[in-house]
């Protein structure tokens, strides 16, 4: 049994990746419905949280449904990272997660996400200060290292784990790759034989299927997978992957019909939860990577992407069938 501080995860948990603009409670919710054993909200700034801006506030949204779920927030600056982490316990999620992983210019340019690689003593502190303020887990998601010359990972996950992290993930890339190239789980395979590492620890990157989630469990012995890209679209990822580990080698893919079905219940939380305006022009992003492959959806697209009438929206999705 996996376990995160008191939260129980089963023998093999899969994880949806906190990504930004797209895991938010309209998609998390066909994820849940679809094996998500832990979700992390999207990353949170933790200047927005302590400014009370409207948009980082509204990711602290979570639903009983979701549980067990982690909130995750990102920041340069110590001490607004401990007073976000303090505002991120009170909306009352299962656990805090902290973001050293980001690598985006926007992010990793004002020394939050991935940058902290480069300052590992103020990744600590930054890590200690979370920790002691608030009583929920605390866990990290973060990388190799920021280049090829310093892949650190093995160094932070010990000093992580010594001032009381809960549970580690790791995105097998380093800040320099971004999202380019294959992902080397190799220094993860290296974090689970260290017998000084206790805390469970999760692998992320390139895991697109359930042969390679199989790959990676055997190879490398990692306590579960974290699947972010691979779920866009295509929420039937987890429990095909659950499928396959547990002996079922044919596994079936979504048909056209339930692909409409999970897109229709997308669009409706996602209006539900953002407003008819927002709400269906953020959907768009996803359509095609719902319909991914099929023959005729070309002549969907467009009508999908340019409308803005939620019963015009549900009637093409009815006539994709």
């Amino acid at each position: 049994m996996v376990k995160i501080g008191s939260v129980k995860l089963g023998e093999f948990p899969l994880l949806l990746a906190p990504m930004e603009d797209v895991s938010d409670p309209p998609f998390r919710f066909v994820c849940k419905q679809h094996g998500a054993d832990l979700m992390y909200t999207e990353f949170i700034s933790s200047e927005g949280l302590i400014r009370h801006a409207a948009k980082s506030t509204h990711k602290l949204d979570i639903f009983e449904y979701e549980r067990p779920i982690g909130i995750q927030i990102f920041g340069s600056d110590v001490e607004s990272m401990k007073q976000a982490a303090i505002i991120a316990e009170q909306a009352h999620p299962d656990l805090i997660d902290i973001n050293y992983g980001c690598p985006v210019k926007q992010v990793a340019c004002k020394g939050a996400g991935a940058a902290l690689l480069q300052d590992i003593p103020k990744m600590v502190s930054m890590t200690k200060a979370i920790v002691d303020a608030v009583k929920l887990p605390v866990t990290v998601k973060t990388r190799l290292g920021w280049d090829d010359k310093t892949k650190n990972i093995l160094e932070v996950a010990e000093r992580l784990q010594d001032i009381g992290i809960k549970a580690l993930t790791v995105h097998a890339r380093t800040r320099s790759q971004m999202y380019k190239g294959s992902a080397d789980w190799s220094l993860v395979g290296e974090l689970k034989n260290n017998p000084r590492l206790t805390i469970p620890v999760f692998g992320n990157g390139d895991v697109d299927s359930p042969q390679k989630a199989l790959e990676m469990k055997n190879r490398y012995g990692v306590d579960g997978i974290m699947i972010g890209r691979a779920s866009i679209g295509y929420p039937w990822i987890f429990n095909q992957i659950k499928e396959y580990l547990a002996g079922n080698c044919a596994i079936a893919t979504p048909g056209i019909a339930e692909r409409v079905e999970v897109c229709r219940t997308h669009l409706i939380k996602s209006v539900e939860w953002k407003g008819p305006i927002v709400g269906i022009l953020e959907m768009r992003r996803h359509y095609t990577n719902y319909f991914k492959g099929m023959d005729h959806f070309r002549d969907f697209r467009v009508k999908l992407v340019t409308s803005n009438s939620l019963n015009e929206l549900l009637d093409l999705l009815e006539q994709i069938k």
